[in-house]
Parts: C-alpha cells; structure tokens; sequence
C-alpha cells in the first residue's frame, strides 16, 4: 500500500519553491505543481481500471488541474479534490464530465447567437468579396428595415419557415399590400439574403436542419414566382420632346449640383458615376471621360465620347487644387446622392428623377435617329441582351457613340418649339 503524503500546513505550502510536482496531503494524489514563477494544484486521480488477460489490473491515471496558487487556497483545493475523488468513486469521469459541460456551454453560447449577430457575422466575413461599399449597405438597410423588427432577436436556431413568411409578406404601403407582391425586385433580394446568413449560421454550428429560406421546393410553394408579380417600376422620365425646353430652364440654374445634372444628361450617365467622377478620368482634348470599372455597374471600364457643348460645360467649372472631383459639394468632397434630385425638386419637377432622363434619351434614339441598337446600349453602358451579339460586339463603338451623343447634345440645345397659334 503507498505511503500517505504528509499533510502539509498553509505556511509551508506557501514556502515550496522547487520547480516540479509537491505531495501537500490531506488528499491522495493532491499537488502543487511549481513551474517558474507559476503555482497550480493538480489532482491524480485513477480512472477506468481494467483486468487484462494476464489477471493484472490497468489503472488509468489523468491529471486534473484545480485552479492557481495562491486564488486557489490549500483548503479550497483539498475540498475540490475530495468532490472530484467522491465522483470517481461514483463511477464518474471528470475529466470527461468537464468535456461535456464545455460541449454543453458551446451549445446554448450558440444557440444565443441572434439572427442579427449572425448576419452582422456575414456581412464582415464577406465585405471584402464584394464589388463596392455600397452592397455593404444595401445588405444592411434592407435587414435593419424588414428583417431585424421581426425576428433579429431571436437565437438564429429558432428561425422557421413562418417567420420568413412573416417577413416577406410584410405589409407595405397601402393597406393590403405585401413586400413579396408590391416590392418583388426588394423582397426577392431579401429572401437571397436571409438563406445566406442562414447557410452560414449552419456553416458555423449555430443552427440545424433544411435553410426555411429556401426557394426550391420549399418556398416556392407558397409565394408566387417572381417572375409573375413583378410589375417594372419605370424611373420617371420627361417625354424627349420636352427635352429643349427643359434644358433651357436648367441651364438658367447656377450652382455646381445643376451643373452635374447638365452633364449626367448630356452624357446619359448613371448619377453615382457623374458625382464620382475626377478630373484625370477626363480627357478635354481628345473629347473622351473613361470611367474606371470600379465605378461601373457593370464592373467594366466605360469610355464616354463627349461632345463640344459637355467640354464648354467642363472648362466652365470651378477648378480646386485640393482635390481631383469634378463636381465639387460646397463643403468640399463628392456631392451627395440626393443633389441632383434636389434640383429637380426646386425646379418644380420633383416628379422626375435624373436616372429617368436615361430612359428619355434611350426613347428619343431609339425613336429619332437610325444608330443601331447596340450604339444606343453601349451608350448607356448596358450589358447586351443577346449573348450572341455581345460575344461578336467586343468593340465599344466609340466612333459612333461618338456621334449618337453629339446629336443629342445639339437636340437637347435646340431652341424649344413654340405652341402654335390658335387664332
């Protein structure tokens, strides 16, 4: 039988400096262990024994660490060593009792994992992966302002098939109107999101079972196929035979916003690439502004041709050696998204949008001029339609273009038609 450690007192465990393992009885298999300046109790403790064919027995032995010295006292650590011994004379593991409750703990930490936790998770895993920070925040907005109200407090465990339903056909607007029926292009995009951060959320431990988000045989069932709902919403435009008239009242507006407004529609650009745009992006002698692809839509570098009225409007600006913006904010730095619109609005017009002044020039192309279709697309940066067309059409046309947007400088600063007599 092994001899008993001597049963230390406080005082001389408190004085045990020799690196290694130090017996303080009063428990068997209770130690200090002393490695540098660092004191921690240990307890040996014999697990699972077993009888080999030879007749012998086999004793496992694990370590169970206790806590440091001195936050853990000699009498705290003799009490957790006689409860831990008590468990083996149970029949219990602790070590393996231990395992299980730190399983245990990452289970319920994840199940308090919230939705919104999860897809704040998701959008900072995946920022760097997409085109620009404005995705970044359209993810944001949309989940703040449909999702998160709902269920963005609930463990993402819980999500299920009604509380995305719950969502997606959210009343908007009007009474009786629902997000899926009268913003499908927005609910659809939701939808997307929401599977994603659910994949993720499953990815990562935090839930289990079938995404309820998911459109293929599950949610298609009950919501109507987009392609059934969706009613096009048109960017309010002004008819192109107003165009004249209009442009003559604009160009009567001073200020630097107006003046974007100007060149957005001399140059059927998108506003975010107008209100973006720098000065080296600018060639004035040759007549050609080259919007960088990260700026584009499409992810793909655009040469815009400029005719002679946009160069007169340009050397016009104000010039600030302090920066490269073209359209400079009062403030300084880039306009802001809503400058534009503002000036519709002080001109009385504030049923119109400057995007809608894309369709008015596609309009008046399409229905004055004989340039060809593609011409007229390349002008407005969009991507071909027919894949076959597009793979043959690896030019930008510049040379036409150059001439469609000429035309339609000169058509949008022709004198305005006056109304015929009626005597």
């Amino acid at each position: 039988m092994p001899r008993k450690a001597k049963e230390l007192s406080a005082l001389a465990v408190s004085k045990l400096k020799t690196e290694g393992r130090h017996a303080v009885g009063g428990v068997d298999g209770l130690h200090l262990r002393v490695s540098g300046e660092s004191r921690a109790w240990v307890l040996r403790i014999a697990v699972g024994s077993r009888v080999g064919s030879d007749g012998r027995t086999t004793v496992h032995r694990r370590d169970v660490g206790l806590g440091g010295y001195p936050e853990v006292s000699l009498g705290e650590a003799r009490d957790r060593a006689r409860e831990l011994r008590k468990q083996v004379r149970d029949g219990v593991d602790p070590v393996l009792k231990r395992q299980a409750a730190k399983v245990q703990l990452a289970v319920e930490t994840a199940k308090a994992k919230t939705f919104e936790d999860c897809a704040v998770a998701y959008i900072d895993a995946n920022r760097v992966g997409w085109k620009n920070e404005k995705h970044v925040q359209q993810w944001t907005n949309t989940l703040a302002t449909y999702v998160y109200p709902k269920f963005g407090h609930l463990p993402v465990a819980s999500i299920d098939t009604g509380m995305v339903l719950d969502v997606l056909q959210q009343s908007v607007g009007k009474a009786g109107e629902t997000l899926w029926l009268n913003k499908t292009e927005t609910a659809s995009r939701l939808r997307g999101r929401i599977e994603s951060i659910l994949d993720w959320a499953a990815f990562r431990g935090y839930r289990q079972g079938e995404n309820p988000a998911r459109w293929k045989g599950h949610l298609e069932h009950e919501l109507p196929a987009r392609n059934k709902v969706q009613k096009v919403e048109h960017h309010a435009a002004l008819p192109y035979a107003e165009m004249a008239a209009f442009m003559a009242e604009l160009r009567s507006k001073e200020g630097v916003s107006a003046r974007a407004l100007e060149f957005a529609i001399l140059t059927a650009a998108r506003s975010g690439e107008v209100r973006g745009s720098k000065w080296p992006e600018i060639d004035l002698q040759n007549k050609i502004w080259t919007i960088p692809a990260e700026r584009m839509k499409a992810g793909k570098e655009h040469r815009v041709p400029l005719a002679s009225q946009v160069i007169a409007l340009l050397k016009a600006l104000p010039r600030d050696e302090n920066t490269d913006h073209v359209f400079l904010a009062p403030r300084g730095g880039q306009l802001s998204d809503m400058s534009l619109t503002a000036v519709l609005r002080r001109m009385g017009r504030a049923g119109l949008t400057q995007h809608g002044f894309r369709s008015t020039f596609r309009d008046w192309a399409g229905e004055t001029t004989t340039y060809p279709r593609e011409v007229c697309e390349h002008a407005l940066a969009h991507r071909l339609a027919d894949g076959v067309e597009a793979a043959y059409q690896r030019g930008d046309l510049l040379a036409k273009r150059a001439g469609l947007m000429s035309d339609w400088a000169k058509y949008c600063g022709a004198a305005p038609r006056k109304e015929a007599s009626s005597n």
